[in-house]
């Protein structure tokens, strides 16, 4: 079947998604009247195939109607985070050229709504009392939950995260085609993963993200329940685990971490044998992290290993990877090269850029340079990491390329650094970036989190430093150690390195 709609028909009482700890829930038949909702709602509005409508709404029943809806007029729908800046949100509204915008309760924009109107965007606002703008659960509510006349098929305009500046719009043609017609990216997807009717899925990521949204959109068209949280907090995903009979789960390699940071009693105490698939991603897992999850799990996680442009991916079982420690797998329906300064491609073993060959086809929004520079001689694209291939053809990264440390000549990749660190008992969270030096260029910085913010001392500095050393030697081990209370984090988990570059720089 594989589209919501026709789920919504055959079975519209079963429930579609549950929003955790709050409760709400809503049903295929209610979800699908809401959708046909929001698209009348926005085609009121104004909007047209072809245009942009920009979602800032957290995780709430009113995200998936307003996605869907935008799915059945054939409009883009730009994934807005809820922890953009206002002067963020207005460059990406102005650069998708969105001509409406929902804001919800809990985005940090809609602290001060007064801003939000030189958003250059007609601005709906969800749960917010503010005068001068409309309210989008008043007007969804006075549309009709038939299906809109005119129906054709959208998609996402998503954007990449900007850890190296500005975020650019990922820009793909509209499919054509009826607007129920079957996904072949919901399709395959569904497939690799066994989605189904009988699929609970739980998602502790925000939905604004590329890979949290797609797993939404993948088990609502293949009729599975979502178990959707309205934060992360490591013991209640596992109680939900239990609680709905999850059997699909979605996670970054930070929500491991702090899960095994629970008390032995507390990851002990539920029943979690419903679980089969924990699928994880967005960036690089560490090894001793992994290993102790496949410990805790059994081997049910596999990882994944793409990007927003969608230009190849690779995937790795819990077996594969115990093979291949480290590894994010081999590539799935396309090709693996590993380029050299050169453009040369290199040998078995040997570190350089990624670049996959596939057929799909994306632009970045309104910057031609910036696709060009994504792009090979060959017309393979990259998503911007250096790492190696070994030789049985499973991918591992070192680092992103522009994270890549060079002291005295030396190549330093933090991520090797981080996995280390992230070991030490008393740190909570670790950033490795390369620090202006007048002798060597640049060196190693470690930035960390302590569990107990308390123990922060000269001697505790010491004390990591002689833990690096002991591991990685004297040449990687960081040449100073700052430490901070609050890293500053996607809510997916993805560190914006940059903003601790520019603070310690």
């Amino acid at each position: 079947m594989y589209h919501v709609s026709r789920f919504a028909a055959a079975t519209p009482d079963r429930v579609a998604a549950t929003f955790i700890p709050s409760g709400r829930t809503v049903t295929f038949g209610a979800l699908d009247a809401q959708a046909n909702q929001a698209a009348n709602a926005l085609q009121a509005l104004g909007l047209k195939r072809g245009d942009c409508v920009g979602i800032s709404v957290t995780n709430r029943p009113e995200f998936l109607s307003a996605m869907l809806g935008a799915q059945r007029i054939g409009l883009y729908y730009v994934l807005l985070s809820t922890k953009l800046s206002v002067d963020d949100l207005a460059y990406v509204v102005g650069d998708s050229k969105a001509k409406v915008v929902i804001v919800s309760r809990g985005c940090f924009a809609a602290e001060t709504p007064e801003v939000l109107s030189c958003l250059g965007a007609k601005v709906c606002l969800l749960d917010i009392e503010a005068e001068g703008f409309d309210d989008w659960a008043q007007l969804v509510a006075v549309q009709p939950a038939s299906l809109p006349a005119e129906t054709s098929r959208g998609r996402d305009l998503l954007y990449s995260s900007g850890s190296t500046g500005r975020p650019k719009g990922i820009l793909k043609a509209l499919p054509d085609g009826a607007f129920d017609a079957p996904d072949p990216f919901n399709i395959g997807g569904a497939v690799a993963y066994g989605f189904g009717p009988s699929s609970v899925v739980l998602s502790p990521c925000p939905l604004y993200h590329a890979a949290p949204h797609r797993f939404a959109n993948i088990t609502l068209h293949a009729g599975g329940m979502l178990v959707l949280t309205e934060q992360f907090d490591p013991e209640m995903c596992l109680k939900a685990i239990e609680a709905y009979g999850v059997s699909h789960s979605l996670w970054v390699p930070t929500m491991f971490h702090r899960m095994l940071q629970l008390p032995d009693a507390v990851r002990s105490a539920y029943d979690l044998s419903t679980h089969r698939h924990a699928v994880h991603g967005a960036a690089p897992c560490p090894v001793h992290v992994k290993q102790r999850m496949i410990q805790w799990w059994g081997p049910i996680i596999d990882e994944y290993y793409s990007g927003s442009e969608g230009v190849g991916s690779t995937n790795i079982s819990s077996a594969e990877w115990l093979a291949h420690p480290g590894s994010v797998g081999r590539p799935h329906d396309c090709a693996v090269h590993v380029l050299g300064p050169d453009g040369a491609e290199l040998p078995v073993g040997e570190i350089g850029d990624i670049y996959f060959e596939s057929a799909h086809v994306f632009e970045y929004l309104g910057d031609a340079q910036k696709t060009g520079q994504a792009t090979s001689a060959e017309g393979w694209r990259t998503f911007g990491d250096i790492g190696y291939v070994d030789a049985d053809g499973y991918l591992y990264l070192t680092d992103r390329r522009h994270f890549t440390i060079i002291s005295g000549g030396v190549n330093l990749y933090p991520q090797e650094i981080e996995s280390v660190l992230l070991e030490h008992e008393a740190i909570k969270d670790a950033a490795v970036i390369g620090v202006p030096d007048e002798e060597f260029g640049q060196v190693a910085m470690a930035v960390v989190e302590l569990v107990d913010q308390a123990l922060a001392s000269d001697e505790m500095k010491t004390a990591i430093r002689s833990f690096v050393r002991a591991r990685l030697g004297p040449i990687k081990t960081p040449k100073a150690v700052a430490f901070e209370t609050d890293f500053p984090r996607h809510a997916t988990g993805k560190l914006y390195k940059r903003e601790l570059i520019a603070r310690y720089s």
